[in-house]
């Protein structure tokens, strides 16, 4: 079987739409359709019903999934294992979220040379459906998320659970909307902050991203939301504080990866490490 037509039934089944495939896999959708007919025709199985809504899977194209899954992690495996590096005996490929990067990822990679030299890495940063879709189709053998979708064939694994804690610059007059850094952390966060008792109005600045936004109130002064672990540094030297009595917030971060690599070594010395930095 092509691995290109498998990589594009994939796609289809993620996105439920041969148009948004094509999009997604930058090819024409007269070449996604042509790889679907001659997958069916290979396999004598219609594997998709298109409707005005888009591409749903058939039976047969439902039992094919899991298969199609497997091929495409197995070639990509062994991409990965061809380009081991000299002196090494095998690659893990780990992607996280940039948010969960400092300290906990930056902590596993010294733990990973110092631990397990021989095992090579692969460290990505991306999105986290960028890095489900990697997962998936085997680019990645383990990410680290904040609040993963559960996949079939996939386990996920509770890493730690940190706390989203409001702190800000030192020497601030108590601070209203102009001053409060909204930090997007996601709608669990969104749910809860908005019910929690303190509010603050609309706030100054909304920002995507946990870094940029602690880097602003570092230089421009003011407050937000944040990982504990990352303001802890600042906290320290002084620069931030704690704001006393404000509520605090679960920020999980969760390990994923295929059933199937349960059996590989290298992966679970890798999973062991990730659970040994975050004690």
């Amino acid at each position: 079987m092509d691995i290109d037509r498998a990589r594009t039934f994939l796609e289809i089944v993620h996105s439920g739409s041969f148009l948004k495939a094509a999009d997604r896999l930058h090819v024409t959708q007269t070449t996604v359709s042509a790889r679907i007919r001659t997958l069916e025709e290979e396999l004598g199985r219609q594997l998709f019903i298109r409707n005005r809504n888009g591409a749903q899977l058939t039976p047969s194209g439902r039992e094919f999934e899991r298969f199609a899954q497997s091929f495409v992690q197995i070639w990509e495996r062994a991409r990965h294992q061809l380009a081991i590096p000299s002196g090494r005996t095998s690659v893990v490929a780990l992607g996280g979220e940039l948010s969960l990067w400092n300290p906990l990822l930056l902590d596993w990679l010294v733990w990973m040379k110092k631990a397990k030299p021989g095992i090579a890495i692969h460290a990505q940063v991306g999105v986290p459906d960028q890095l489900l879709d990697q997962l998936r189709t085997g680019v990645l053998d383990i990410a680290v998320l904040y609040a993963p979708k559960l996949l079939p064939g996939f386990k996920v694994e509770l890493l730690v659970e940190e706390q989203l804690v409001l702190v800000r610059t030192k020497n601030e007059e108590p601070a209203g909307a102009k001053d409060y850094v909204y930090v997007d952390w996601g709608p669990l966060f969104a749910a809860q902050h908005d019910a929690s008792s303190t509010a603050f109005g609309e706030p100054g600045l909304l920002v995507g991203l946990g870094p940029l936004g602690l880097s602003y109130i570092l230089r421009a002064g003011g407050m937000g939301y944040f990982r504990r672990g990352a303001a802890a540094p600042y906290i320290e030297a002084g620069q931030l504080e704690v704001v006393e009595g404000a509520p605090e917030f679960t920020y999980p971060a969760y390990a994923v990866y295929p059933e199937a690599s349960e059996t590989r070594t290298d992966v679970q010395e890798a999973l062991r490490g990730l659970k040994y930095v975050v004690k």
